[in-house]
């Protein structure tokens, strides 16, 4: 009988985070994060460089002492002991594999370092090798595997003392991406095969919307927003979320009880902003392009537009405008329901008022993504 969901939660790790604080001389690169990860998730720490989530990810291993809060690993507090010690796999973006050995010996190495007997670590070895796919590979050597391979060997070694916690960070960054993007479905299949508590640190968007149960958002040592992926994307918290977490048409103007004023009145999004400097957030594959005349039906927001550029992308077609204030635009189409706008057309841009989000306008948050 194949496990069930509670059976897998049972062998990840809860992992509670309180008020945790990283500082480097004058610099804080955690700033009193608090998280709690539930056993058997999978939850990606997302953000720029520099925005602390390598940083959180590092006192989680134990390879960084925090300045001061609480790390507690069902319920046991954690910060005093060593990375050894804590029954954490840990797979880097650089593979760290030893090039004298071959792949079973590098998958073996953890094993023999706890002293678990040779023909059970021969077991084991064999058990991890089939989980990611590369059982007939043991005898080779690093060097004979391609980047991808070598990766999943990474993986194997990680899980092959079976860790309540797997910690990943950037760990498909030096892989192509037609390779990463099918490793990522490989890392899925084996967090759902495995049931272990997954925390994975990246950059890249659609990398943590494919991967995660829930994605932490960081920003400045913080972090701005957590949730499900499509609640993060449908209903970003903040401007900078949407920016980060996606593309986004941006409207910024003044916000009163009635509207939003942009290069016209708009109808406002559902929301509680008060009066003052919005912006308005939508969503490129829910605008739509109409003729320059078209009138707006009930409950749908429209602004004049003119088409700048058309970039074919096989499976959808992204279109960008400029509003009459000058502003961008992006509409993204999908293969077989394209309009007819090309370049130079003036248009007309419609969306739902219910699938734009009214947001604070966060003036300085071009200069925090760039």
């Amino acid at each position: 009988m194949p496990p069930t969901s509670n059976d897998l939660a049972a062998r990840g790790g809860g992992i509670e985070l309180t008020g945790l604080t990283k500082r480097y001389g004058d610099f804080v690169a955690v700033d009193d994060v608090s998280l709690s990860i539930n056993p058997g998730e999978f939850i990606t720490l997302l953000g720029p460089s520099g925005s602390g989530k390598t940083t959180t990810l590092n006192v989680i291993a134990g390879f960084t002492k925090a300045t001061s809060g609480e790390l507690t690993v069902d319920g046991t507090a954690i910060a005093a002991t060593p990375p050894h010690k804590r029954d954490m796999g840990m797979v880097f973006q650089h593979y760290a594999l030893f090039p004298h050995m071959t792949v079973a010996e590098n998958i073996a190495f953890p094993l023999k370092q706890r002293k678990i007997p040779k023909a059970r670590r021969t077991e084991l070895v064999q058990a991890a090798l089939a989980t990611v796919h590369l059982g007939e590979y043991g005898h080779r050597y690093p060097r004979e595997l391609s980047g991808g391979q070598q990766q999943r060997v990474a993986v194997a070694r990680a899980i092959v003392y079976s860790p309540r916690v797997l910690l990943m960070d950037e760990p498909l960054g030096a892989l192509d991406k037609k390779l990463r993007d099918w490793l990522q479905l490989e890392i899925k299949r084996i967090h759902g095969e495995l049931g272990i508590t997954f925390v994975y640190v990246t950059h890249d968007q659609d990398e943590a919307l494919v991967l995660s149960d829930r994605i932490a958002v960081f920003n400045q040592g913080r972090i701005e927003q957590l949730g499900p992926a499509d609640e993060l994307y449908e209903r970003p918290a903040t401007l900078f979320v949407a920016r980060f977490l996606g593309e986004s048409t941006i409207l910024r103007g003044d916000v009163s009880s009635d509207g939003i004023g942009v290069c016209a009145r708009l109808m406002r999004a559902p929301g509680s902003l008060p009066d003052g400097p919005g912006a308005l957030v939508v969503r490129p594959e829910r605008l739509a392009v109409r003729q320059a005349d078209h009138s707006p039906e009930t409950g749908w927001n429209a602004l004049p537009a003119t088409v700048t550029s058309e970039i074919y992308l096989g499976s959808s077609r992204k279109l960008e405008l400029r509003l009459p204030d000058g502003s961008p635009a992006l509409v993204r189409e999908q293969a077989g329901s394209l309009s007819d706008a090309r370049r130079g057309d003036e248009v007309t841009l419609t969306w739902r008022v219910s699938d734009s989000v009214l947001l604070a306008d966060e003036s300085d948050v071009e200069a925090v993504l760039t």
